[in-house]
């Protein structure tokens, strides 16, 4: 029934599944969803890191190769991004674990918007990220040309 619940009206399978729990029926409790959802939620929070950084990223990248550009609006965005990114790691602590392999996901795509949105060839940006997750999260830290 709860399965059936789970696919036609998650917001009251939730909810339902929520009520089990604190009531410590477990046996009625639809365990196999409930662990794909704990799961999808934890895939959730790293994909929000990917994308905190690939936004900073892409800023720091137009801050350092279109110098003639940089204004308010980008330095906002930097520092936007930079409080985010913060604060997600510490309500996410084991995230930093993740770092190296969150940056080089997030350089990829961050590469794609770049050249995107300012026109320069592939080839203006390296490859890899030049920049150490320090670098990156610093609020003293502007890329220069």
């Amino acid at each position: 029934m709860s399965g059936d619940l789970y696919e036609s009206d998650f917001y009251a399978w939730a909810n339902q599944q929520a009520a089990l729990l604190r009531a410590g029926k477990l046996s009625a409790a639809d365990i196999e969803h409930i662990a794909e959802e704990i799961e999808s939620m934890g895939r959730t929070e790293k994909r929000e890191l990917v994308s905190r950084l690939t936004i900073l990223l892409l800023h720091l990248l137009k801050w350092q190769f279109q110098p003639g550009l940089r204004g308010n609006s980008w330095r906002l965005t930097v520092k936007e991004q930079r409080y985010r990114l913060a604060d997600h790691l510490a309500d996410n602590p084991s995230l930093k674990a993740k770092l190296s392999e969150a940056i080089a996901n997030a350089y990829r795509l961050a590469l794609v918007e770049a050249e995107r949105e300012t026109g320069l060839p592939e080839t203006t940006f390296p490859a890899e990220c030049p920049w150490s997750f320090d670098q990156i999260a610093s609020p003293d830290f502007w890329p220069r040309d």
